[in-house]
């Protein structure tokens, strides 16, 4: 993530902001390709549409994991482990946790998500259904280094990762988030995680620009968001969603592209934005399997399961905690 300029962090804040938030809008929004970073498409209105999202017919991933889940969780089980803490990362709507909750062996259950009230609702619908499994609702992003409950240490860790948001990350930076998974879980955690795989760009394109425009509501929320909480008069309707498939990098990005020229004001702090110029709102890099076992790797983890739908769209894969050893003299 890239340090915000001196000037930023000079601006008032807004009442309530956070100032994470503004930094990143007003750092972003400098550079050459304006750029908004994705984990602030996730407030409550966000998060509504993404999980609409989820059960688009052109949105493969989510029956893609389920559908591994389903199939292979007798394994996934004894992977994970007995009476452990399950620790979800990006929880949201938790919606594939249930499964995990009801098959797996779990002490208590940890959700983290950087959209709290959206959170909170998931986690009390599960406690609901499995009111002798303790529970937490962590709001906090788990890109920022975490300390979690001493019973995640004592009783040892399981860390779900489900969804593709691995892909959301850089390779330097998907490494360092497996590395901070791993201080965060303990020395003898497991993990369990999800991953799009690469595919014909046929079939990555509609899964993020949807025939309903739901993706592109999506996108263009990150907007709506700035005007509501920083004070921002960006006129959103001079916005369009746009997606491309980057072959060199191997990634979708999604765009907002400017339909016109325009000036708005966030904060204090006044922007322009040329006819055709972009916001990038979002990286989605896709994987073979051998990249992702050595990305797994390169983050102190040993694979030790790995599960693809029928089509190979997408993997779950299982891993453990690569032990440390000292080197003698």
């Amino acid at each position: 993530m890239r340090n915000p300029p001196s000037s930023a962090l000079t601006v008032a804040r807004p009442a309530n902001a956070p100032a994470a938030f503004l930094n990143d809008v007003l750092s972003g929004l400098a550079g050459t390709q304006k750029a908004i970073p994705p984990r602030w498409f996730y407030d409550e209105v966000g998060s509504r549409l993404f999980e609409d999202i989820t059960r688009l017919p052109e949105y493969y991933p989510t029956r893609c994991e389920r559908q591994i889940l389903a199939k292979e969780m007798e394994r996934i089980v004894q992977l994970l482990g007995r009476s452990r803490v399950l620790v979800e990362f990006g929880a949201g709507s938790a919606s594939k946790t249930a499964e995990l909750l009801k098959h797996a062996s779990v002490a208590e259950y940890i959700a983290i998500d950087i959209s709290g009230d959206f959170l909170r609702q998931s986690v009390d619908a599960l406690k609901d259904r499995f009111p002798h499994i303790p529970m937490h609702a962590v709001e906090a992003d788990f890109l920022q280094p975490l300390e979690l409950p001493a019973s995640v240490r004592q009783r040892g860790a399981a860390g779900f990762f489900p969804g593709s948001t691995l892909g959301n990350l850089s390779e330097a930076a998907a490494v360092d988030l497996l590395r901070g998974f791993g201080e965060a879980l303990g020395p003898d955690a497991a993990l369990l995680l999800g991953v799009d795989l690469l595919k014909h760009e046929s079939i990555l394109l509609p899964a993020y620009d949807d025939s309903r425009g739901i993706t592109a509501a999506f996108n263009l929320n990150v907007l709506h968001r700035v005007n509501r909480e920083l004070q921002g008069n960006i006129p959103v309707c001079a916005f369009e969603h746009e997606v491309r498939w980057n072959e060199r990098l191997s990634r979708i990005e999604m765009h907002l592209r400017a339909a016109r020229d325009m000036r708005f004001r966030i904060a204090d702090r006044c922007f322009s934005i040329q006819a055709g110029e972009t916001i990038h709102t979002e990286n989605s890099y896709k994987y073979t399997a051998r990249d992702i076992r050595l990305l797994l790797r390169a983050g102190g983890w040993n694979v030790t399961g790995q599960w693809t739908d029928a089509n190979g769209y997408f993997a779950v894969l299982a891993a453990e905690r690569i032990a440390l050893t000292c080197a003698r003299d």
